[in-house]
């Protein structure tokens, strides 16, 4: 057995995992960075990146199979799926071949292995001991199925979906969250006949009403079907198949059942239990500076009881890594991070919803929705949906919730005037670009502070 040692071991090389050895390496510390897969974790290579490489591919598929609407006569062949997975494979290999380079520079002490931890300060991999003054958490999350509930052949989870050779007459996807939306959504371009199943009473359940139900009416309109408020009971395979009964009695067949219910976090055999760090149902437990119970441990990502998005492991683990050097970088405020459903049409939103913040502050809340249709670019794009701002009276705007064709790209403004608490007339006397998406967060600021412009007050 031997032994190494740095500032800081990182046990987990996903998003916040590499984001902490990147940051703690510019600020001066040593870092071993530890991870049994590849470096990048679930996002690069099983969940972000290549999820939204089969979105564009899907955007695509649509253009050509709608192209006579703008005037441009093309024909859509049919999807080449293996062709469709080559060019997702090579964004993920592109962008690892990067991250790989990055870290090499950055002079991280890479170990590719499983580790284990075995004390406060001390990870093992093998015959060797990392230790460090400081050790950092970050072993990621995997794709949950249900008791009883086998994954293998004809059912699977989003793992396998995003390697899937072929494209399948008809899918039934469990689940209607963010994965179970966006693999509808994807599979319903390609021409599969889709259906979700979901326990809770509307799609996206997280997101506001409002949006659900934009989401819903343009679902319904695109073909793709789904049971609300209706729970899972069984599911049987066969070679023709997959039999999916509901607990109503409702029997659905497909050739494929996607099972997205969410997604559990990755400690069972870490030592982490073991060591004292404080758990709960599998998620290490935090204060909002992510230290653990025990001072020389801190915890980022998906183990982290919260948002289950790489960009909040980032910022998590840019935060630990200027936390342990220091710096005194001010706590992560979780209602603040940028939220985006992927699907068609999008759905982005920021901050508190109606029903939260009318929970929170009562009747001090107003809203406002902006209608797509009143946005020239919107329209261009033949887009509908709203912005919708969930605001103070006379005070600060505390949410931003929209649905549409690319709203996704507007939540970087979105935001900033949350976090910023910016006020309607804040935003209403800044100047957006014509024609834009973007101009809608602006006319519906207009409309909130009293002098609406392309719409009705």
């Amino acid at each position: 057995m031997t032994d190494q040692q740095s500032d800081l071991v990182i046990l987990g090389g996903g998003s916040g995992g590499y984001a902490c050895a990147l940051r703690a390496s510019e600020l001066g510390l040593s870092v071993t960075l530890i991870e049994e897969a590849e470096l990048g974790g679930t996002c690069l290579h099983r969940g972000c990146i290549p999820t939204k490489a089969l979105l564009h591919s899907a955007e695509v598929a649509d253009t050509a199979r709608e192209s006579a609407t703008f005037g441009v006569n093309t024909t859509l062949d049919g999807i080449d799926m293996p062709a469709v997975l080559k060019y997702k494979d090579s964004v993920v290999a592109r962008l690892y071949k990067g991250l790989q380079g990055l870290v090499k520079a950055r002079k991280v002490n890479f170990v590719q292995g499983t580790g284990t931890l075995i004390d406060p300060h001390t990870v093992r991999v093998g015959d060797t001991n990392y230790r460090g003054e400081n050790v950092v958490l970050g072993t990621g999350s995997y794709a949950r199925s249900l008791p009883g509930l086998e994954i293998g052949g004809r059912i699977m989870t989003s793992d396998q979906a995003l390697s899937y050779p072929v494209v399948p007459n008809s899918a039934i996807v469990l689940g209607g969250g963010v994965i179970g939306v966006e693999f509808a959504s994807i599979w319903r371009s390609f021409g599969v006949e889709v259906t979700i199943v979901e326990a809770l009473p509307r799609l996206v359940a997280a997101e506001d009403e409002s949006s659900s139900k934009v989401l819903e009416r343009t679902f319904r309109k695109r073909g793709i079907k789904f049971f609300t408020g209706t729970k899972f009971a069984s599911a049987t395979t066969d070679d023709s198949g997959v039999t999916v009964t509901l607990e109503d009695g409702t029997v659905l067949t497909a050739d494929l059942l996607l099972v997205a219910v969410g997604r559990g976090p990755r400690t069972e055999g870490t030592g982490f239990a073991e060591v004292g760090v404080t758990m709960d149902r599998g998620f290490v437990l935090t204060d909002d500076r992510l230290r653990t119970n025990i001072p020389s441990i801190r915890a980022v990502g998906d183990i982290v009881p919260g948002l289950q998005l790489a960009h909040r492991g980032f910022a998590q683990g840019i935060f630990v890594a200027e936390d342990i050097a220091g710096l005194n970088p001010r706590a992560i405020d979780e209602s603040g991070i940028p939220r985006v459903t992927y699907s068609e049409p999008e759905i982005a939103s920021v901050g508190l919803n109606e029903d939260v913040a009318k929970a929170q502050y009562g009747d001090e809340v107003v809203t406002y929705e902006y209608n797509l249709g009143g946005n020239g670019k919107s329209q261009i794009l033949l887009t509908n949906g709203f912005v919708k701002l969930v605001a103070l009276k006379d005070g600060p705007v505390i949410g931003i919730h929209m649905v549409g064709s690319r709203v996704g790209e507007l939540i970087g403004e979105a935001q900033l005037i949350v976090n910023w608490q910016a006020e309607a007339d804040d935003v209403a006397s800044l100047i957006h670009a014509h024609p834009t998406q973007n101009e809608a967060l602006g006319e519906a600021h207009l409309a909130l502070a009293g002098k609406p412009l392309h719409a009705h007050a």
